[in-house]
């Protein structure tokens, strides 16, 4: 299934998409929650009975004038209310590739288990304009990735069991303000300032049914799923990056085993991949640099288009736009 959060009379509104038109979930069974947050935390219950309906209606054998046209409705994230969001590390690439342009040495502690960092659930935000302050301009960046959410209660879950804990996949743009990023990690704490602003998910979730197809097996050594999907951004329609979720070297089942140790995890958190390799102006800029010396950096600007793309999770779009004020956190520096 691919399940849609919109806005509808002022509120937020759980449909499932089918042939590009969005239904309600009441069409699918009048007992289904019509949140996110309410069909997560009864997932167990919910999931067969939207998925029964939603079969139906892909079929045929049951039919309804209710559907709008997705592109008529307004999308917010899928989950747009997560109880907490986690971003991993889970790409060797882009760690190994960030690092060699940084002059440094592949560090081995990457091949020994999965990291992650917490962001700022409240600033979670679905397709259309991401707003930014003056300082955010300062090195701009996007960042292509994959992201999970948990459909039920767990703690000290094993890797072995933790794909029954994802509820679907859908894409993510971890955004990213590289010059307060780099400011405030000099003292070892973060990153905070620096990718607190905007977390984008969409355009929907899809569940792990519809993805059979694209199952493939993690890395050498690793446990848990892995999928076969290309991952691509374009900044102004210029592709930049070209990457696969099946190049994760951590899984999703291992960064939440690591998670939820003495932790509990619960329905509704998100838990992003990490950058794919190529899938960043940072990662970019250095391997532009570190070839040629007149290499110019590029940063995202004032009314950019970022669009990404993941095969089965479809393509996410966002506008950067501009405050109207010149208010500067990095200007009141000591």
């Amino acid at each position: 299934m691919k399940l849609v959060s919109y806005i509808k009379d002022e509120h937020e509104q759980l449909g499932v998409l089918v042939n590009n038109m969005v239904y309600d979930m009441d069409i699918l069974h009048p007992d289904l929650p019509n949140s996110m947050n309410m069909f997560l935390t009864y997932w167990e219950d919910s999931y067969p009975i939207a998925q029964a309906g939603e079969l139906m209606l892909r079929e045929g054998s049951r039919t309804s004038n209710k559907g709008v046209p997705v592109n008529s409705v307004q999308l917010i994230a899928p989950v747009p209310f997560p109880p907490s969001c986690r971003d991993g590390y889970a790409f060797r690439q882009h760690v190994a590739a960030a690092r060699r342009n940084r002059k440094v040495e592949m560090i081995p502690a990457f091949d020994q288990f999965p990291i992650f960092y917490f962001t700022n659930h409240h600033s979670i935000q679905g397709p259309g304009n991401v707003r930014c302050m003056p300082d955010h301009f300062e090195e701009l960046d996007f960042e292509l990735e994959a992201a999970i959410v948990i459909c039920k209660h767990g703690r000290n879950i094993k890797a072995e069991e933790a794909d029954e804990y994802i509820g679907g996949l859908m894409i993510m743009n971890d955004l990213s303000a590289r010059k307060l990023q780099r400011e405030e990690m000099l003292l070892n704490l973060g990153p905070a300032k620096g990718k607190d602003f905007s977390t984008v998910l969409g355009p929907w979730l899809v569940t792990l049914d519809e993805l059979s197809q694209y199952e493939t097996a993690p890395k050498e050594n690793h446990t848990g799923k892995n999928w076969n999907l290309p991952m691509k951004c374009w900044v102004n329609g210029v592709q930049v990056s070209d990457g696969n979720v099946a190049d994760m070297d951590w899984t999703f089942a291992e960064i939440i085993e690591r998670a939820s140790y003495g932790v509990d995890l619960y329905p509704g958190d998100v838990i992003g991949s990490g950058t794919v390799g190529t899938g960043c102006f940072l990662e970019l800029n250095g391997t532009g640099k570190l070839n040629d010396a007149n290499y110019t950096e590029q940063w995202l600007q004032p009314n950019d288009v970022v669009e990404m793309e993941i095969e089965g999770l479809g393509r996410l779009s966002n506008t950067i736009v501009a405050e109207e004020t010149d208010w500067s956190i990095l200007g009141r520096k000591k």
